[in-house]
């Protein structure tokens, strides 16, 4: 494992000091800055983000961290123009916390906001995928940018499943438009 370098470090400060001018993540996409190995970081599954087995508590430096956050082919990563380390993720970097809706002709549209207040509308370009976890429980994701998953709390997705519906032989939500399917109507009828 190797630490922080200057570069990243003062690239962080950079990133705070204009983050009241301009919100948002990095354009990572654009960086392809030389891979510096791995660094003791590590968001675990429950949102949390640790440094060195210490929790990072401030939430302003975690948002931050999160501005630089990458998922490469291979590993999640920070990036900056000049440095690119690598991190631990249980599963996803983020938790979707909560959701609200907008009334709309097309349909109801779907909002999701992140444990670190970003706000996605469930559509198309940030689409759903169900999974279920070992125990057959579902775990519904919701992509927030790049290949940059949010994981539904508990609560969230016991409000997804009850917006739920069957539409065309799939069981699912709808958002706008957009359907995503759980699973077929068949296998579920009785059990919601």
């Amino acid at each position: 494992m190797t630490e922080v370098g200057p570069k990243l470090a003062g690239a962080a400060q950079r990133l705070m000091a204009g983050a009241m001018a301009v919100r948002g993540p990095a354009p990572v996409h654009l960086w392809n800055p030389a891979y510096c190995g791995e660094i003791d970081m590590r968001i675990a599954a429950d949102g949390r983000w640790f440094y060195n087995g210490s929790p990072i508590n401030r939430m302003a430096m975690v948002k931050l961290f999160a501005t630089i956050l990458r998922k490469d082919p291979e590993r999640f990563v920070l990036v900056t123009p000049v440095e690119r380390v690598g991190i631990i993720v249980d599963d996803a970097p983020f938790l979707a916390v909560d959701l609200a809706s907008e009334a709309d002709p097309a349909g109801e549209r779907l909002f999701v906001r992140t444990n670190l207040d970003e706000v996605v509308e469930i559509s198309e370009k940030h689409p759903m995928r169900f999974e279920t976890d070992t125990t057959g429980g579902l775990k519904p994701y919701i992509l927030i940018r790049g290949d940059l998953w949010a994981l539904a709390t508990r609560a969230l997705t016991h409000d997804l499943i009850a917006r739920c519906r069957e539409e065309n032989g799939w069981f699912g939500l709808k958002s706008g438009t957009s359907f995503f399917a759980v699973a077929p109507a068949e296998a579920v009828a009785g059990q919601i």
